[in-house]
């Protein structure tokens, strides 16, 4: 059986208070889902520490939704790999559409993230998808070799390898209007094709999930599919009943 993998992607949410409530709730019930499941929860970068401390003994692993290219040194404001891997980080976003064009970061700065982050054997969760504008103009194969083939040409046939692929229509995530889970199956296998272009041993252990307005009445949908792995849950994730809803639907999807 291959586990589903479902990242929590807080983003620039939470305090204290919600994260306590929200991590209390998981203590209880989490035990109940992790036969089938790979749970991740990434917070702000500011509470790392606080939900690595709850989390750490019940095997759901910690995420960072960002990391610097520098490992140390006067660069005021940002956060290391080692950083991130001192205090029990083992999956670190990397490419997430807000990052590219709120931040401004391209192609060549996210394979260098990608990098370090596979240096200290840490998961990269490397997120690639079109705009609105690029999906009508039929350009999203196009928009998602050119994001893959850096990292490719850089890091070679094993580049993929202790990674996971997060497809992200930029047109789907935060509209609450979520992509057609035919059309995200049929994207998910053009993927793992392209990439079995460079690496035809690997492809089974190719993994991609879907990110973008998922919630728990479309996960069944999403996970049903073939070639979905799992899901990069944002909004919906921080609310805890919305969350286990969504890892009750994968369990049972994992258990047919």
């Amino acid at each position: 059986m291959k586990k589903k993998i479902i990242v929590a992607n807080w983003k620039l949410n939470g305090n204290i208070q919600t994260i306590s409530n929200f991590l209390e709730y998981v203590k209880l019930k989490i035990s109940l889902y992790l036969k089938c499941n790979t749970v991740v929860i990434a917070p702000s970068t500011i509470y790392l520490e606080r939900v690595y401390r709850d989390i750490k003994d019940i095997n759901i692993f910690l995420g960072a939704q960002n990391v610097d290219v520098n490992k140390q040194g006067a660069f005021t404001g940002e956060t290391s790999i080692l950083m991130l891997k001192d205090i029990g980080v083992k999956y670190v976003i990397v490419g997430h559409s807000e990052r590219r064009y709120f931040h401004g970061e391209n192609n060549k700065l996210i394979t260098q993230k990608f990098g370090l982050i596979k240096e200290l054997n840490l998961i990269p969760i490397l997120c690639i998808g079109e705009s609105e504008t690029e999906k009508k103009q039929n350009k999203t194969k196009e928009i998602l070799r050119n994001q893959l083939n850096m990292i490719l040409e850089k890091f070679g046939e094993k580049a993929f390898e202790n990674t996971i692929i997060a497809y992200e229509p930029i047109w789907a995530i935060g509209t609450g209007v979520s992509a057609d889970p035919i059309y995200v199956q049929l994207i998910h296998k053009f993927i793992k094709d392209y990439i079995n272009e460079c690496n035809i041993k690997n492809q089974q252990n190719i993994i991609i999930q879907y990110g973008g307005s998922v919630n728990s009445k479309n996960a069944k949908s999403f996970l049903e599919q073939p070639d979905i792995d799992g899901l990069l849950v944002g909004s919906a994730s921080l609310i805890y009943e919305e969350f286990f809803n969504i890892l009750e639907i994968a369990n049972n999807i994992s258990l047919k």
